[in-house]
Parts: structure tokens; sequence; C-alpha cells
């Protein structure tokens, strides 16, 4: 399985038979030229999850691709003459050679006088990997690459430690990031290696290079 970063949480998977690119948003770079999709999934409407700008463009480009959304990103792309297809929890998708399991459903608190929409995670492959979007949410299945939200408004470094040790998978991929200094990464990441489950490795990606995890 390879995965490509562009920044943030956009990410590009390689299973061998589909090719799946998550969160194409505004505080990533690159993903525009990501050509032989699958499918492109976005967990919620956020801009840095789903950048209306750049994402028309993206589609076009790559025709045979399915445009999976949450209930909530259904009318932003309508805004934009994009067609979509709304996932919702509980929903087993195939897209391309690979199986997806959409769960979750809710937004992680940011505060509670502010609304938050929905979001939908992404488990692909029965486990191999899993895309949270801006939730903690544990899924059922035995996770084998985990990508971790690293920093947000909505989360704490330890909320974000006590999912890892939750979800316990095999590699962490730390996502969600764009928000931190070179100071921040590598005090939050070094907060990750030491508190992380036995058996689990965390993996930092090399921006826009094709990791092999």
């Amino acid at each position: 399985m390879q995965i490509v970063h562009f920044g943030h949480s956009c990410v590009l998977l390689d299973t061998g038979s589909a090719r799946l690119l998550f969160d194409p948003g505004v505080l990533s770079a690159g993903f525009e030229d990501a050509r032989d999709l699958d499918a492109i999934l976005i967990t919620h409407q956020h801009a840095d999850h789903l950048d209306t700008t750049r994402l028309p463009a993206l589609v076009a480009e790559n025709p045979q691709a399915a445009l999976i959304v949450d209930p909530g990103s259904v009318e932003e792309t309508t805004k934009i003459g994009l067609a979509a297809e709304q996932a919702s929890p509980g929903d087993t998708l195939t897209l391309g050679g690979a199986d997806v399991q959409v769960v979750g459903g809710e937004h992680a608190i940011i505060h509670p006088s502010v609304p938050m929409p929905p979001n939908t995670g992404y488990v692909v492959g029965d486990g191999a990997f899993f895309h949270p979007g801006d939730s903690l949410f544990v899924p059922e299945q035995k996770i084998d690459v985990l990508g971790l939200p690293t920093a947000a408004p909505w989360l704490k470094t330890g909320e974000a430690v006590d999912f890892l040790r939750a979800v316990a998978p095999r590699v962490a991929v730390p996502i969600h990031q764009g928000l931190l200094n070179e100071t921040g990464l590598h005090l939050t990441y070094g907060w990750f290696s030491r508190m992380a489950p036995e058996g689990c490795e965390l993996a930092v990606l090399t921006p826009l290079a094709r990791n092999e995890l």
C-alpha cells in the first residue's frame, strides 16, 4: 500500500487495486495534479477538507472518479455544479477494487455553542486504512494504518493520544497538522511516539512522496 501526503488532511491511498484521494482542502498542496483516481472522498464540509475552488478541476481531470461526500457536503458540491454520491454511516462502498466502509457521523465538538456539521470517516479494506476526518470515532474493525489527527481547534494532544491508544493501529500517520509550525510538529510527534501503544509505529510521511506502508 502506498500513501502520498499532500499536507494537512489530504492523502492519496493506492491499495494496488484502487486510488482513493481523501479531503482535498485549502491547506493542502499538489493534490490537483493527482490522476487516475477511482474516487475522491470528503469527510465534511469545512474548507480545510473541501476546497470548492480547486475541486471542479480535479474532478474534470478524473472523470472516472466517484465523488463521495458526507450528508453535510452535498449542498456545497451542488453549488459548484458537481454531482456527488452521499455516503452515510453504515454504508459500504465499492470504489475501484476496494471496499470502503462509512463510519462515525459526527464532527468533534469545538465548543458547545458552535454547531458542528456531519463528519464521515472512511475505513478502507476492512481496516487497511482509516481516515477519521475531524473526529475521534473508534471503529470496530482492527485498523492497520490510521490517519491520526494532530492539531485542531477541537483537539487536545492528550485526546489524540487517547484516540491513538484506543484504535491501536500498526502504523499511525499524522494528519491534520497544517496549523502547526516546525516546533509544534516536533513537540506533538514526540508525545505521539512516547505515548503510542506497544507495537504501534509513528510514520511521519514525506510530503508529495510515495510512502510505502
